[in-house]
C-alpha cells in the first residue's frame, strides 16, 4: 500500500511556506490505518517491548492500537498540567521559548523496554524530550517509530543513538 496516497498535503498551513502532512485522511481510511498499525506492531513484535509511549495528541492515535496489537500498556505523555496525580517532567526548547512534558511518576519502572510511537518526525525536539523523560523514569528506549518523517528537517540528528523507523518520508 502506498501510504502517501492516504496522506493529504495542505499547502501554506498553518502558515505561509509550510506543506502540512495531514494524517486525518489516513486515519479515516480503515485499511490504511490498520496497515500502519500492523507495520509498526510487526516491526516491534520481537523486541521485547514492555510499554508503548506516545506524546499528545497524535502519538495517542497510533500508539494505543500498537500497544493493543502487542498486548502491552500505553503511557501518555502530556503537556504540563494535563495529568492528575504525581508526575515527572522534562523541559525542552522550541523555536521560540521552552515547553514542558510530563508523565505519571509511577508508570515506567527501572529497566522497562519502551518504544515511542508518534505520527511525525520533524526536527526531533519533542521526541528527544519524550526519550529523555523515559530515561529519567528509568526506562530504556528501544526504538522510535513514526508514520511520517520530514527528512529535510534532519530530526534524526538530534536522535543520534536511537533506533529510528519511519514509514513514509518526505523532503518537506
Amino acid at each position: 500500500m502506498d501510504l502517501k496516497e492516504s496522506i493529504r498535503i495542505v499547502e501554506n498551513f498553518p502558515k505561509e511556506g509550510i506543506s502540512f502532512k495531514d494524517i486525518t485522511t489516513l486515519i479515516q481510511n480503515g485499511k490504511a490505518l490498520r496497515y500502519v498499525v500492523d507495520l509498526i506492531a510487526n516491526n516491534l513484535r520481537d523486541k521485547n517491548i514492555d510499554l508503548i509511549v506516545g506524546p499528545e495528541a497524535r502519538g495517542f492515535i497510533f500508539g494505543v492500537p500498537v500497544a493493543y496489537a502487542l498486548g502491552v500498556g500505553f503511557v501518555p505523555i502530556r503537556k504540563k498540567g494535563k495529568l492528575p496525580g504525581e508526575t515527572i517532567e522534562v523541559n525542552y526548547s522550541l523555536e521560540y521559548g521552552t515547553d514542558t512534558l510530563q508523565m505519571h511518576k509511577d508508570v515506567i519502572k527501572k529497566g522497562m523496554r519502551v518504544a515511542i510511537v508518534d505520527d511525525l518526525l520533524a526536527t526531533g525536539g519533542t521526541i528527544k524530550a519524550v526519550a529523555d523523560l523515559v530515561a529519567k523514569a528509568g526506562g530504556k528506549v528501544v526504538e522510535l517509530d513514526f508514520v511520517i518523517e520530514l527528512e529535510s528537517l534532519h530530526g534524526r540528528k538530534i536522535l543520534d543513538g536511537y533506533e529510528v523507523n519511519s514509514l513514509v518520508k518526505y523532503d518537506c
